[in-house]
């Protein structure tokens, strides 16, 4: 009985193969020297093939289905067995299962920036990145051609050759395509399917074919992509001088709310309100606007940016002489009727004083000064009172 069951064990009548790892594209049937019994069942289910090599020699190759391994449906084994001549033996043979399933999300990509003519740009480097999917279709020439005798073949094992020929091709069809950089994006679509057809007679060769593939992402140098950035801000941005002189209020009101900024609040105040009011008086006539003349908003502009620009210098470096700088003027806000109005440079008070409606008594104001003083108290103030023409001699009566 032992020996009947020793016997037995040497003949294999069922083969069949179950694969859960889903990156194995072939595999090889473990016979452990055991020869294939005469009229074994053979079963290849649905996504396989199964590959009889006979003595090195590639010999019939079986789709889906259940086969019985006789004469009938072995002709090219038949014929190497000999078993024409009535052989009924037990034979051995090398099994290969072939996994003809889709082998998905394959990754593929440019390992060196791709030149490029650019119609807008000129020349220009370019990477890519994507997926594919792929397909055993000639289980004979794929075993011929790369696996040989591998008892198991993975997907990552041909995934390398397969990225050099994607690269190749991709590269040839970009650097002839004549498409725009900035219009890739919209024709990744149409690229892949020119990419798929070009790369299809090669893998053939390998019994493969492509079924899918995607480009992902065309992409620019970093410091090409930083430039664009600019360019396209740029755009939004529209008319440069309305936004220079945006920014250039924002950052006078932003530099005012710093402590230690080098500008009192007081100014920043008087920054704020005096860019608001010289947008209003522009539009109002004497006397209806506290600014009183129309002319006043744009020098009173210049000189609050002068002067904030004069305190944002930095100072100079060590052993240099420092260069001589103009002190800005100083700029009130006074009292009239009981309202404080301004800020008024000393030019616009000593208009006012000639006009009668600044006097010694009125109460002044200036960024740094303790509370309100009358004009007469603030030396710079109390000169345009002393420079003042005298009075008119009053006319001699006739006799």
């Amino acid at each position: 009985m032992a020996i009947f069951d020793f016997l037995s064990g040497e003949f294999i009548d069922v083969i069949e193969w179950t694969d859960d790892t889903r990156d194995t594209m072939v595999w090889r049937f473990e016979t452990r020297g055991n020869a294939i019994k005469y009229g074994a069942k053979l079963t290849v289910r649905e996504g396989q093939a199964a590959v009889f090599v006979h003595e090195g020699q590639l010999a019939d190759v079986f789709g889906p289905g259940l086969y019985m391994l006789e004469t009938n449906n072995m002709p090219v084994l038949t014929t190497l067995q000999h078993w024409h001549h009535g052989f009924r033996s037990p034979f051995k043979s090398e099994i290969y299962f072939v996994n003809t399933t889709r082998f998905t999300n394959q990754k593929w990509g440019t390992q060196n920036p791709i030149i490029a003519r650019d119609p807008e740009f000129g020349p220009v480097r370019l990477r890519a990145f994507g997926t594919y999917a792929m397909r055993i279709t000639d289980p004979a020439r794929f075993m011929a051609e790369i696996v040989g005798t591998d008892g198991e073949f993975t997907a990552d094992e041909i995934s390398y050759a397969l990225r050099n020929i994607i690269v190749q091709e991709f590269s040839r069809m970009i650097a002839g395509s004549g498409i725009p950089v900035l219009d890739m994006a919209a024709n990744t679509q149409d690229l892949g399917q020119l990419v798929a057809t070009a790369i299809a007679p090669a893998v053939t060769l390998y019994g493969l074919s492509i079924p899918e593939f995607y480009i992902e992402n065309i992409s620019l140098p970093d410091e090409v992509e930083k430039m664009l950035d600019k360019r396209t801000s740029m755009g939004i941005v529209g008319d440069l001088g309305r936004f220079a002189a945006y920014a250039q209020s924002e950052a006078l009101l932003n530099a005012s709310n710093q402590q230690g900024g080098g500008i009192s609040a007081g100014l920043g105040a008087g920054l704020g309100a005096g860019i608001g009011m010289a947008m209003g008086a522009r539009q109002l006539p004497y006397g209806q606007g506290p600014w009183g003349p129309a002319q006043m908003g744009a020098p009173m502009g210049a000189q609050m940016q002068s002067q904030v620009h004069a305190q944002m210098q930095p100072p100079p470096a060590p052993g240099m002489i420092a260069p001589q700088q103009t002190v800005p003027d100083t700029v009130w806000h006074v009292a009239i009727d009981g309202q404080a109005q301004g800020p008024f440079g000393r030019s616009d008070l000593g208009r006012m004083a000639n006009e009668g409606r600044f006097t010694r008594d009125t109460l002044v104001w200036a960024p740094g000064q303790d509370g309100w003083l009358p004009a007469d108290e603030v030396q710079p103030l109390a000169q345009l009172f002393t420079m003042l023409p005298p009075p008119l001699p009053t006319p001699k009566q006739p006799d």
